[in-house]
């Protein structure tokens, strides 16, 4: 049976959660680090963490994105700083109750909804439920991640390998169809000219969620032939899987999810070109917009 879409966006529930997860961390973080600030302080359950949208992005985190999106439209949030999510000066003095942050929420609804003539209010909450902030915009995050999905398994370890060496990796091999315990390839890394160190890899092409079994039989796999592992996924991994990649007393695997594969390819410019384009500054007009009073 197929979820009944809401009336209204579940991420208005965020706006003010998020505000006080910043101004928790000191004003400032990256985005993962304030929606695991909101959870451990809302103390939300695994279930929720690990729900999907159907391009196989976490719900939680999509909707955290968005409560930030209207944040920073609504000038609670510095958008300056790249990658970073900060509060602005009217932000560090500002705390939200449900209410005032569903009148914030409907307020640049509506806004939307006037510079979207073809679209009505439900629809456009419903985009915005099924969507991420970044695909408003002409050039979609989601697009080269949809590309990595689509690849074969071979051809998603292959990618992987070029990544690695475009990233500073040296003598990178696929290890082929073996998948030897679990591991698919290794390079070394280079950390000065006295300082190196062998480095497994696995690639997992997936849309759905890391387990923590998965991050622990990497691990076994692992131990007593490398000091470092990484797991690569188009998915995401799970709240256990984080917490058992970073295991006190453990070696550390690091965890390379869909959203932060996209920036790596994006750092080395690896199958993608920049262009330049110019989003439409909403919060800029919104002074010079009919308000619904003057109707």
């Amino acid at each position: 049976m197929a979820k009944k879409k809401n009336s209204h966006a579940e991420f208005v529930r965020w706006f003010g959660p998020l505000l006080d997860a910043l101004r928790q961390l000191g004003g400032s973080a990256k985005p993962r680090e304030a929606a695991d600030i909101i959870a451990e302080n809302l103390d939300l359950h695994e279930d929720k963490l690990n729900e999907l949208l159907n391009s196989g992005q976490s719900r939680y985190y999509n909707q955290v994105a968005w409560a930030r999106q209207y944040l920073a439209w609504e000038g609670l949030l510095d958008t300056s700083q790249h990658g970073i999510w900060a509060l602005s000066a009217k932000g560090e003095n500002t705390t939200l109750t449900d209410e005032q942050a569903r009148v914030i929420f409907l307020k640049w609804v509506d806004i939307h909804r006037k510079a979207k003539l073809d679209k009505s209010e439900k629809e456009i909450i419903e985009e915005q439920e099924e969507s991420e902030p970044d695909d408003i915009q002409p050039t979609k995050m989601t697009d080269l991640l949809q590309v990595l999905q689509s690849l074969t398994p071979e051809g998603f370890e292959r990618i992987c390998q070029r990544l690695l060496r475009e990233s500073g990796f040296e003598k990178v091999v696929v290890t082929g169809q073996s998948h030897d315990g679990g591991i698919d390839g290794y390079g070394t890394l280079e950390m000065n000219p006295f300082v190196s160190f062998k480095v497994l890899f696995q690639c997992k092409r997936y849309k759905g969620t890391v387990s923590r079994a998965e991050v622990g039989d990497f691990r076994n796999a692992m131990i007593g032939r490398a000091e470092k592992g990484i797991i690569m996924t188009t998915g995401t991994f799970s709240s256990d899987a984080i917490k058992e990649a970073n295991r006190d007393g453990a070696p550390q695997v690091e965890l390379v999810d869909g959203e932060k594969l996209v920036e790596m390819f994006k750092r080395v410019q690896l199958g993608v070109k920049p262009k330049t384009v110019y989003e439409v500054d909403l919060p800029f007009f919104e002074p010079y917009m009919i308000k619904n009073k003057d109707k």
